[in-house]
C-alpha cells in the first residue's frame, strides 16, 4: 500500500437522533448521527404493516361500482 494516500479509519460512534441508541461501527468519519436505526425503524422491529395494493382493474371496478360477474 501507498503511504499517505488512504484516509484515516476510525472506531466510529453512531447515535440514533430518534430512540438514542449507540453503537461503534469502523468508518472516515469520528461520529455519526443516523435518523433511525434498527432499534427503531418500524421494519426491523416488526411493527410495520403492509397493505396489499389492489390491482388497477379492481380498483376501476370498486370506484364505478361494477359487481363482477360468475362463471358457470
Amino acid at each position: 500500500m501507498k503511504k499517505n494516500i488512504h484516509p484515516k479509519y476510525y472506531v466510529a460512534k453512531v447515535t440514533c437522533v430518534t430512540c438514542g441508541e449507540e453503537f461503534e461501527v469502523g468508518s472516515t468519519s469520528e461520529a455519526i448521527r443516523v435518523d433511525t436505526c434498527s432499534k427503531c425503524h418500524p421494519f426491523y422491529t416488526g411493527q410495520d404493516t403492509y397493505t396489499q395494493a389492489a390491482g388497477r382493474v379492481e380498483r376501476f371496478k370498486k370506484r364505478y361500482g361494477i359487481e363482477q360477474e360468475e362463471k358457470k
